[in-house]
Formats: structure tokens, sequence, C-alpha cells
């Protein structure tokens, strides 16, 4: 469990694209420009990154920090320092994650999840396999890691354990843990879903949600800390983030009558997994889908 690290990389070697590209958040207020070559494309499943983008796992990308522009809405970016040397950055409007940047090796790291193009790399290894979510199956081929590559000289960095959700409940927590919830009982459903809100809004390839009946789900505290943010023009999509650190939390939504809980952030096995991809027509071109869960266009019939 730790922060991506770029640490004993290099831009020797990188994509040759070149191009430009831009990105920015799911309520527009924050837009930025990256110049080529993007690289050193790593899927992170970290306690950190899962918490934090509400995604079952980070997809970064490294691109030359001399080419990183905040076209607008800078004053709408917020921060949480994760570790001593990482922070994360965050829409304070709509939670998605921001670039940060990596003076120390020239860089730029941006989530791939909310850039507007395709970067001309892919990604090339997961890291932090040994906490990712116990119901995600990395089916890919790629390499694996425990924790960092071998050779990063990079020492993860830990996080508290999180409190114990009431008997019989599956329990999660945002990043900084002042937020916490719980629900009883089985979810109605989990899904992946790979359509550009959910990618934008979590800022990775795709996210996945439990639906819970709001009957059966509460915060534990820290509810005060939330935010929700319907997206304008959506009948039901919507966020909610902890605005202390930015991470992805449960949003409340009473159109359906359920929590929508971003799995990633549970802290205690929810003893189910997803049931299917959705939205798959909508999905980042960077990003392969390798299990054997149905897929559907859209919405499932």
């Amino acid at each position: 469990m730790s922060d991506p690290s770029l640490t004993g990389s290099s831009m020797a070697g990188l994509s040759p694209a070149e191009q430009d590209l831009s990105g920015g958040c799911l309520c527009g207020a924050v837009r930025y420009q990256l110049a080529g070559p993007f690289g050193h494309m790593f899927h992170c499943h970290c306690t950190h990154c899962r918490k934090h983008h509400g995604a079952p796992f980070a997809t970064w990308v490294a691109s030359p920090l001399a080419g990183y522009r905040v076209l607008a809405g800078e004053e709408r970016i917020g921060s949480f320092a994760s570790s001593p040397t990482w922070t994360r950055n965050f829409c304070r409007d709509c939670g998605s994650v921001l670039p940060t940047r990596v003076p120390d090796h020239g860089m730029v790291a941006s989530p791939a999840g909310n850039l507007e193009g395709d970067p001309g790399c892919r990604p090339e290894q997961h890291m932090f396999v040994a906490s990712k979510a116990p119901w995600y199956r990395i089916t890919d081929g790629l390499p694996t890691h425990a924790a960092y590559p071998p050779g990063s000289g990079v020492e993860p960095v830990t996080r508290p354990a999180p409190g114990s959700p009431t008997p019989g409940c599956t329990g999660g927590s945002c990043l900084c843990g002042q937020v916490a919830w719980e629900y009883e009982g089985t979810p109605l459903r989990m899904l992946n879903c790979h359509c550009s809100r959910c990618r934008r809004a979590r800022s990775a390839a795709h996210t996945t949600n439990i639906f819970v009946p709001l009957a059966r789900f509460r915060f534990r505290h820290g509810e005060d800390l939330v935010r929700d943010f319907p997206l304008p023009g959506a009948r039901y999509f919507g966020v909610a983030f902890c605005t202390a650190c930015g991470s992805g939390v449960p949003r409340k939504s009473v159109a359906r009558g359920a929590a929508v809980i971003p799995a990633a952030a549970l802290d205690t096995d929810p003893g189910t997994g997803p049931s299917a991809h959705i939205f798959v027509d909508s999905r980042a071109g960077w990003f392969e889908i390798t299990d054997d869960l149905p897929r559907y266009a859209e919405m499932p019939p």
C-alpha cells in the first residue's frame, strides 16, 4: 500500500508520440494541456490510489513537466499529501483526480482516465497487486509486482488500519479516514462501468460501482465532509467525494432509491464481484478488457 512513484524512471525510451493532449475534470472547471512524449504507463492497485480514485486501480502516464499547463481553474485545484513524497490533486467542485507534478524527475504524472485522445502508449505493468481489491482479477498478462517494481529504491507507505464496521455490515472509508460508511446485506448489483462520465469522474479506465438500497446504507462518520456533485443535464449521474482528501465516496441517489458505492474504497470484502462490463462502446482506447464477464455496449437489456 503506497503512492505511485516515477522514481527510477526517466524520459528516455518513452513513446514517440509528440502530440499535445488536453485533459480536464468531470465538471469542466479545471482544464489542462500536456505535451508528449508520453510513456511509463502503469496500473496501480495500492490502497491510496484505489481510495482516492474510487476505482479498482489508477492508470498513470508520464510526460515532460515542461509541457504541462493548466489552462483554466487552477484556483479550483485542491490537494492532499498522502505521503511525505506524494501530493494528490483533485477538483474541489467534482472530485476528479488531476495531474501531479514530479519536479525531481522533470515529469508530470497524469491520470489517464481524464485524457482526451490517445497518448500513443499502453500500460506496461501492474503495481501493488498485493494490495488489490479482493474481487478484482488481473487477466491481461502484463507483468505484476507486489509493491514497487524491483530496483525502484522506494519504500511503501502504509495507511492506518480503518475502524471495523458493525457486525454483519460491509464497510469502507476515504483516504484520509475522516469519512466512513457501511451497508447491510448483499448489494443489488455490482458493475464495471466504462462510460466517459465514469472514466472522467474516477480518473481511471473504469469504475466498479455497488448499488445498495438507501435503507441499508449509512455513513458511520464524516458525512458533513461529503460533497455531492450532480452532473448538470444528467437524469441520475453524479458523484460524491470527501472534501478533505478528494477521495470518491458513496453517493445517495434518492432518484434511484440506492446508494452508489465505489467498490474500490471498501475496507472489507463484499463477498461478491462485478457481474458485467457496461458501456463498453465508450471504453478508453488504451484499455483492453480481457476477462470473461458479459459485456454490454451500453446498459444491459
